[in-house]
């Protein structure tokens, strides 16, 4: 599907707007494995362009997807080399300018990491807070959690890590 142009885009009637994302990326050997910016230690990274944060990338779609823009892959190319390597954290944070500019201010995020490993607890809290402060919300705004395909499939076979976001947006007036 090709991108839309973002010459003209009308802002919505709503004052509430619901937005999903989604993103799987396969593990890779040679890279650090980074979720909602953090590092997390001793297990092979995430496939990708940028830095391969599945999980930001899950966000930023949710975002966009409320604000009724287009994805990220529209909006940040892998075919832009100035995207190679370059932190997610610093996609959303160009995607919350993008939001607020449309109008809207981000009212909570919800994340399910679906992965059979890392295990996430450990790094929860300190992946909420970073998805908090870029978002210019609370950590009470954002929820972190995960679950596992119990040895099932490509995830549970431990071949990647999947992210589903849900945010909400909310307009002042």
């Amino acid at each position: 599907m090709p991108c839309r142009s973002a010459m003209k885009i009308e802002m919505s009637r709503f004052k509430y707007r619901v937005g999903l994302g989604f993103d799987f990326h396969p593990f890779a050997e040679g890279r650090e494995l980074v979720l909602g910016g953090v590092k997390i230690p001793d297990i092979e990274g995430l496939s990708g362009h940028s830095d391969a944060d599945a999980l930001t990338h899950a966000v930023i779609d949710a975002l966009l997807g409320a604000a009724g823009l287009n994805d990220i892959g529209c909006m940040f190319p892998d075919t832009d080399p100035s995207y190679k390597g370059i932190s997610s954290l610093l996609l959303l944070e160009r995607v919350y300018e993008r939001v607020r500019d449309r109008g809207y201010s981000v009212g909570n995020v919800d994340i399910v990491v679906i992965a059979d490993a890392p295990r996430l607890q450990p790094h929860a809290e300190a992946i909420r807070a970073n998805i908090a402060r870029t978002l210019h919300i609370t950590a009470d705004d954002v929820a972190v959690k995960a679950t596992t395909m119990e040895g099932k499939g490509v995830i549970g076979r431990k071949e990647g890590v999947a992210v589903q976001a849900v945010a909400l947006l909310h307009r002042a007036d």
